[in-house]
């Protein structure tokens, strides 16, 4: 018999969520994630997914996935460090090394698992983590595992990083101390400041860290933010995933060479979870492989999120400081901004509430992610729903 206490703890705190707004309702696609999905039997223009340059459909990724499926199964059968590495492995982290312009690189099984592994597998109870406020719940929780002493920093703000990072050095309490940001924050769309940041950590010795997996493949002619403000010789540590622009699913980090190698022996998914399958391998060699051979996707993307930002401005929604394709239509209350999405659903488009805590309380938004495979036939007619949506919710 299952327990009262457990079931008493689990209905109260669900009806608390549904009643203020904060409950997820999760929507199984009936097709591919693709520019248009279908959704109980009803089509959508979809502008909830981080598959920026179609990649996650293309014919070029699906062959090669079919292509090891016969060569070498669907399943890798063991941990890399057992014999779970494949050729197919070795080449994909020599093609991320080249990509992402660092001696080398380590594929993880997801993104998530990126920052849990690697975090962790250098900071300890003796060093120090400057992270910025808006850090992705990966970094968060890859902190916390490391047990060294977390130091909240304004989001994106220089001047608080600097005395923090000056307080923690001149402290002499710490062994180590690294500073934690993401690449482009997947919230609200704007980039870091990579310049001053690393001009920040060379002035107090830190290690530098950037999760950029919502710039990988999107900015710095694909190769990311690091590459975008041509600091891949000052970032130690530059983390991305396969998961959102290279259209496939898992992770990686890139580095010096000693770095990764330490990774390889100390960092737990690498140590104790089955490798990435053969198929998910190629299909991401290939991926990158087109992105290192043209720039004409990220080309459409940003084509395509400039007509759409410029048309929700116009339409008077705020769209907040997104300086990259996630666009933001911030509504503020979790109750009307559920009920925005619901009724964008309802008039074709989908585009999906994010409220907390994946946000802070009050600033629920619906964040919209355009792509290169819309069509500007798709953007217009996103755009006259959220003019129609919009003046009947008194929003604009």
């Amino acid at each position: 018999m299952s327990s009262n206490v457990l079931q008493d703890f689990l209905k109260l705190n669900l009806n608390e969520l549904k009643e203020k707004g904060l409950y997820n309702e999760i929507d199984p696609l009936e097709s591919s994630n693709g520019p248009v999905i279908k959704i109980n039997g009803k089509e959508l223009i979809n502008l909830s997914s981080n598959n920026y340059l179609g990649l996650a459909t293309d014919e070029r990724l699906k062959q090669a996935m079919v292509e090891a499926i016969k060569e070498y199964g669907v399943g890798a059968g063991a941990v890399r460090t057992i014999n779970g590495t494949f050729k197919l492995h070795l080449e994909l982290e020599d093609k991320i090394a080249k990509f992402k312009h660092t001696e080398a690189a380590i594929a993880y099984q997801s993104g998530f698992n990126c920052n849990m592994a690697a975090i962790s597998a250098v900071m300890d109870k003796n060093d120090a983590i400057l992270s910025d406020e808006l850090n992705h719940a990966s970094i968060i929780d890859g902190c916390r595992l490391s047990k060294a002493k977390i130091i909240r920093v304004n989001h994106s703000d220089m001047l608080d990083l600097r005395n923090k990072a000056k307080e923690a050095k001149e402290s002499g309490l710490y062994n180590k101390i690294m500073v934690i940001t993401d690449g482009v924050f997947s919230m609200d769309g704007d980039i870091a400041k990579l310049p001053e940041i690393v001009e920040i950590a060379e002035e107090f010795d830190l290690i530098t860290y950037v999760d950029d997996a919502h710039g990988s493949g999107v900015l710095g002619k694909g190769a990311g933010t690091v590459k975008h403000f041509q600091l891949s010789d000052k970032v130690d540590f530059q983390i991305g995933t396969l998961s959102k622009a290279i259209g496939v699913v898992g992770g990686y980090v890139a580095g010096k060479k000693d770095l990764i190698d330490w990774l390889k022996v100390r960092s737990r998914p690498f140590l104790f979870s089955t490798a990435l399958t053969p198929a998910d391998i190629a299909a991401s060699i290939k991926s990158i492989e087109i992105l290192s051979d043209s720039t004409e996707l990220q080309e459409k993307l940003w084509e395509n999120s400039e007509y759409l930002k410029k048309g929700l401005t116009k339409l008077g929604f705020d769209i907040g400081k997104s300086e990259t394709p996630i666009t933001p239509c911030i509504i503020g209350d979790e109750l009307q901004t559920q009920q925005f999405s619901k009724r964008l659903y309802e008039e074709g488009v989908y585009a999906k509430s994010i409220v907390f805590p994946t946000v802070p309380k009050g600033t629920g938004r619906v964040r919209n992610m355009p792509t290169a495979g819309h069509s500007k036939e798709m953007l217009d007619q996103t755009l006259a729903v959220y003019e129609k949506v919009g003046k009947e919710m008194n929003l604009i």
